[in-house]
């Protein structure tokens, strides 16, 4: 139908047309003017747009760099070719990171000019052969290229030190070993080492030797900071110090293990395959980590693989030798891993052998009671340095001690404060959970009297202070040493192996605040924040705990004790250490909202809402003599930034309660105890005062509003259980003798009874739960059996429909076959009916013509007689 139409019109339209010509001259005029109308239109349209403007010299003239701003990659080519060492610099004009790098290269390439060629490529310009053959998603990019090999790209820190660090290893990838004094010193080192043997006698260059060199550049490739250090020995008598003897040898020197020498019958002897063997069988036991500064999951990759020790040094990448402090922490970290048979032995053989130190506590039932606590640690655990005895006078510490008296020898006191011709009670206490100690303790009673000569001799005995200082105020690496300060074999003695990490101070000072070196970076502030004198830093983090701890070095101890104190007391299966909480300063002023309306000018401003800090928060939530009110907020939370009318139309309420306290928390930028947090975001809880333990939260299905806050605070505050302030005890009653004592027995064996029946609560759940869940596996169990045997037989009659429909095809195909042949036969046949017919029309067509040209004549003759 349409194309019936469509002839109609085009009929019409050449009818007018050739009865009009006039009108199809002004169709071509108006076409030739609206082309020229478009064709101006688009003109003016791209001249709207500026040009871009050529580009110009990124670089400085007088820097010994050229600078290829117009992207002439062949040019690149000319130069690398005529340079044994080249580094071509690709960069675009307009990066922050770039111009932030050129400074660096300027400064290196000023130093190393006459050795290398420095090349800087605009890779950036849209008309340059740079822009249009590589494909680069970041800049600037670092190549270097030594003679042929190359591109070595650089993976570090854009800083001069590191950039010149990096070319000098690839100017000299190898170290000549002339002898064994050198080699011996070359092996010294605790990072991995490998050592090639080439004889240089027969050839300028053996034929391994350019292969070794290689491996070298490859290994450059992998970590640019060249950690794996390669050497090369030409002299025989020098490569039989390592037991080499075959010419073009590569050797891999292993502290721990045996060494390794290359398998050459095993796998080719090329620089990959070198490479590859050296990474994969060389050991690692101080690793450098440089996070990129960028999205990275590189701290996540390490930090997963299990606790984790940081440490942050200041490191000079061009130094020829490492730094002292570099130095001892690669010396701890070789003892730490050098594990020894010996270490696995049983606890009775590593205690054949005691060093006793002891220190005399006072039983914290009784004040006439004394116990003298000896703590033996097994000389197998100890390095050759003078034995230190350390019990802290922590809470942590006390509550250890008194954890070792309970169970070794306070039936002995009992014993001594009925019968009083027994004076003196001893008891040994194992602690089995420990590969380095055990506690004995020998414990007598002290007459509350004493003469001149038992007082001198009382005080000069090393005491556990009976009144502990707060926690705030030790620092967690003070606390007890497990067994001394050698760390000898400690990770194959413990189940929390530690990692050894190092991260340059100066780059990743940002991550050591996060972990907790507040302040700047100067040394005058560096042991009031934890970094110290000698500008190191040391944190363990346990992601999977989700905790860290940080390092605190006292004034007279050096770094190597303190980091194996740190590492011992991490390491022990009960740690002493207190986790370290990272929070914000604590800020003396609020908000303009939160400020009491009714302040002059010289009274300070009185605060609605207290903000709580990490380190303020114990001393306020704790305060006895008042009810605190505490609200749980972050700074990205909408709906916290809701409540906040609700929180400060309160605090005005309660302002003329000095009994109160509202406060608030910002839980994104505080640590917070674990006993302390909260699951969720905002949350309101409410420490009563004089019950701090019965704190309380409020309820979540609850709106919170300002009538439910107040009748919350009604029903829940202190004030309404004022009777039931517990009555401290006198220091009289405490002295009164045995009956203190078997009172405060009793109240501790209350207190274990309750912890008992909760545990046994809490285990009956647990049973019921499991009894639960056994359950429901039952019935799944069943559940799935019906399923699999329902399974089994679908699959068997899924099998025979296969079976059968397999045989029916198969008659199916033989069929076809046999229509196939007779289909082929009938063609033949067909074929051969067509050439007979063919052949019987020729032949009938010739007839037929013999007998026209024999009638011819006659009828000639015929007509002719006629």
């Amino acid at each position: 139908m349409l194309r019936r139409v469509r002839q109609s019109l085009r009929r019409q339209v050449l009818f007018l047309m050739a009865r009009r010509p006039a009108l199809l001259c002004g169709a071509v005029v108006l076409g030739v003017l609206l082309v020229l109308a478009v064709k101006f239109t688009c003109s003016r349209a791209k001249n709207v747009v500026a040009a871009a403007r050529p580009p110009v010299r990124f670089f400085s003239a007088d820097a010994p760099v050229v600078d290829l701003y117009l992207g002439q990659l062949d040019q690149v080519e000319r130069l690398r070719s005529v340079a044994e060492v080249s580094l071509i610099f690709f960069y675009a004009p307009w990066c922050a990171h770039s111009m932030a790098a050129r400074q660096e290269v300027q400064q290196v390439a000023k130093k190393l000019a006459k050795q290398v060629q420095f090349v800087a490529v605009n890779c950036w310009w849209n008309h340059g052969k740079c822009r249009k053959q590589n494909r680069f998603y970041q800049y600037p990019i670092i190549h270097l290229f030594y003679r042929r090999f190359g591109p070595i790209e650089y993976k570090g820190p854009f800083v001069a030190p590191y950039v010149e660090s990096f070319i000098l290893r690839v100017i000299t990838p190898l170290t000549y070993l002339p002898s064994r004094a050198t080699l011996e010193e070359f092996l010294s080192y605790h990072e991995p080492r490998v050592v090639g043997f080439f004889q240089f006698n027969s050839s300028p260059q053996p034929p391994g030797y350019i292969t070794y060199l290689s491996s070298a550049l490859q290994a450059l490739k992998r970590d640019f900071r060249g950690v794996i250090r390669f050497g090369v020995v030409t002299n025989k008598q020098v490569a039989e110090a390592i037991s080499v003897e075959d010419d073009e040898t590569v050797y891999l020197y292993r502290r721990f293990n045996s060494s390794l020498i290359f398998p050459r019958r095993e796998r080719n002897f090329t620089s990959e395959a070198i490479c590859k063997w050296v990474f994969e069988h060389h050991e690692t036991v101080l690793q450098w980590l440089q996070p990129p500064g960028t999205k990275s999951r590189l701290l996540e990759y390490e930090l997963t693989k299990g606790p984790a020790l940081l440490l942050f040094l200041p490191h000079n990448p061009l130094g020829s030798k490492p730094s002292p402090v570099l130095q001892q922490v690669a010396d701890i970290a070789v003892r730490y891993h050098s594990c020894d048979n010996n270490n696995h032995s049983s606890l009775d053989k590593s205690f054949t052998t005691h060093l006793p130190c002891c220190q005399s506590v006072l039983l914290p039932e009784s004040s006439t009671n004394v116990c003298e606590v000896c703590l033996s640690l097994s000389r197998s655990s100890l390095t050759s340095s003078s034995v230190r005895c350390s019990f802290s006078s922590t809470t942590h510490g006390g509550d250890m001690l008194q954890f070792y008296l309970r169970h070794c020898c306070l039936h002995r006191l009992l014993a001594v404060s009925i019968n009083t011709t027994t004076s003196v009670g001893c008891s040994n206490f194992l602690n089995s959970y420990s590969p380095f100690s055990q506690y004995s303790a020998c414990c007598r009673k002290v007459e509350p009297q004493l003469n001149e000569s038992q007082a001198k001799e009382e005080s000069d005995m090393q005491r556990v202070p009976l009144t502990p200082p707060p926690p705030s105020s030790i620092p967690p690496s003070s606390a007890p040493q497990q067994g001394g300060d050698g760390i000898t074999g400690l990770r194959c003695q413990t189940n929390r192996t530690l990692r050894f990490y190092v991260l340059d101070l100066a780059l990743n000072w940002p991550l050591a605040v996060r972990l907790g070196a507040t302040g700047n970076r100067s040394a005058s502030l560096y042991q009031e924040h934890g970094v110290q004198s000698d500008g190191s830093f040391a944190a363990i983090v346990n992601l999977k705990d989700e905790v860290h701890y940080v390092l605190h070095r006292s004034p007279a101890a050096t770094l190597t004790e303190s980091l194996e104190a740190f590492i011992r007391n991490f390491s022990a299966p009960y740690s002493l250490l207190q986790r370290h909480l990272v929070g914000e300063e604590d800020r003396k002023g609020g908000d303009e909202e939160t400020r009491h309306p009714d302040t002059n000018q010289h009274s300070p401003p009185r605060l609605l809402i207290t903000e709580l800090t990490t380190s303020s928060f114990l001393p306020s939530v704790m305060d006895l003599e008042k009810d605190v009110l505490l609200f749980y907020y972050t700074q990205w939370c909408g709906f916290c930034s809701v409540l906040n009318h609700i929180i400060i139309q309160l605090a005005r309420l309660l302002q003329g309660n000095s009994t109160i306290t509202v406060a608030r928390v910002n839980v994104a930028r505080n640590d917070l105890p674990w006993e302390f947090m909260v699951d969720h975001v905002p949350a309101i809880l409410l420490f009563p005062k004089y019950r701090k333990h019965f704190s309380v939260k409020f309820p979540d299905d609850l709106p919170i509003t300002l009538p439910n806050l107040l009748r919350f605070i009604l029903q829940h505050s202190g004030s309404v259980q004022h009777a039931d302030k517990p009555v401290p005890v006198s220091s009289e009653a405490e002295s009164a003798g045995p009956g203190a004592v078997l009172r405060a027995e009793f109240l501790a064996l209350q207190q274990e009874v309750q912890v008992l029946r909760q545990a046994r609560k809490r285990l009956s759940e647990q049973l019921a739960q499991l009894w639960r869940d056994n359950r429901r596996l039952t019935f799944d169990t069943l559940s799935l059996e019906a399923q699999n045997t329902e399974l089994q037989r679908e699959r068997q009659s899924l099998e025979e429909q296969y079976r059968e429909k397999s045989r029916q095809l198969g008659e199916a195909v033989r069929r076809l076959q046999e229509l196939a042949d007779t289909a082929e036969n009938l063609l033949n046949e067909n074929t051969l009916l067509r050439v007979l017919l063919r052949a019987l029309k020729d032949r009938t067509e010739a007839q037929e013509q013999v007998e026209v040209e024999r009638q011819e004549p006659e009828q000639k003759r015929s007509h002719m007689a006629s």
